[in-house]
């Protein structure tokens, strides 16, 4: 879920025009989350083959990918890798968190209630096969996957200090917290969509977050950001209850540091240096290489609809439009040689 930092921190509403000829290093667990989460069926069940293996994630990542592409965008798709020690408490309270919503869905979908699709949104989870079948896809659609040592966003972020990407993509501000300069919210879910259970649509615009305008805004250095994202509290510990971001933030703007804010709280967050180094100090990776191909349109069409029973005439126009897209960049560069 990553920390709530939305009261203080400077949001800019953009169009995917604004990012023509960029590329974005997407956080590829959290886009499938939203995937996931989103494409469902009325009562909340997810697509799935014949098999019973659920393939709402998949439908996302070709139709969205071959949206933004199609904008001139060019996608990277970094996954999470082991996760910190720190994070076992947070790692296993979402999971009995899930199972939680996957009982009340279940009895939800029984008694017929419209509270259903919420339940199953927050029952959503991600296991190796979807993984797999996202890497599978993405290879065969030409887009790039990179492969994290431990949390994505921070090999996005890193990726993007190398000026291998512009931004990082990621509903979460955590990116900006271990040194993304730009961050790119709604990138994944960017259009007009319906609300759940409401026959109500809005539009859903990206959203462009900018670290060193946020650190210029707020008078404050990246350390001291890092200091209010754990007051707050973050993946690895659980905040000082009834501190919210602006609090925090006068917080460490008069002590300069969250030793001094603990103090005056008379309170105290374990290991907190550590999780301050796990935002500053990432694990991350040099090894990496970043190269768009021409997408496999027999790959993409047996993976799809023989092996999960995608449509075929659906995926056919939507490789037609990525096809033409992804060869679109290389035209226009041989019109100068």
């Amino acid at each position: 879920m990553g920390v709530d930092l939305g009261d203080i921190v400077e949001r800019r509403e953009i169009s995917l025009k604004d990012l023509f000829g960029k590329a974005i290093a997407i956080d590829a667990y959290n886009a499938i989350y939203q995937f996931l989460s989103i494409i469902r069926q009325p009562d909340g069940t997810p697509l799935m083959n014949s098999r019973g293996e659920i393939t709402s994630h998949l439908s996302g990542l070709l139709y969205r990918n071959t949206n933004l592409i199609e904008g001139g965008l060019k996608p990277i798709f970094v996954f999470d890798g082991a996760p910190s020690k720190l994070k076992t408490m947070t790692i296993q309270e979402r999971s009995e968190v899930r199972s939680a919503a996957e009982r009340l869905w279940a009895e939800a979908k029984k008694a017929g209630s419209a509270e259903a699709f919420k339940f199953a949104q927050a029952s959503s989870k991600i296991d190796t096969q979807i993984v797999d079948g996202a890497k599978t896809l993405l290879e065969f659609m030409g887009i790039p996957c990179i492969q994290a040592p431990s949390e994505g966003e921070a090999q996005a972020a890193f990726m993007a200090i190398n000026r291998d990407a512009y931004a990082v993509g990621s509903q979460d501000y955590d990116a900006i917290l271990v040194g993304a300069p730009v961050l790119i919210r709604n990138l994944t879910i960017a259009g007009r969509r319906k609300l759940p259970g409401k026959n109500i649509y809005i539009d859903t615009n990206p959203e462009n977050v900018e670290l060193d305008s946020i650190l210029s805004a707020l008078e404050i250095t990246r350390e001291q950001l890092v200091d209010i994202a754990i007051l707050i509290g973050t993946d690895y510990n659980p905040g000082i209850k009834g501190v919210g971001p602006k609090t925090a933030l006068k917080l460490i703007k008069k002590h300069g540091a969250i030793e001094g804010a603990l103090a005056e709280l008379s309170a105290d967050i374990e290991n907190f240096d550590a999780i301050r180094d796990v935002f500053l100090y990432p694990d991350v990776t040099s090894d990496y290489e970043v190269e768009w191909r021409e997408p496999d349109e027999n790959g993409v069409e047996s993976f799809l609809c023989d092996r999960h029973d995608f449509s075929e005439d659906r995926v056919r126009k939507a490789l037609e439009r990525l096809v033409d897209a992804s060869g679109r960049e290389q035209r226009t560069l041989d019109q100068w040689f």
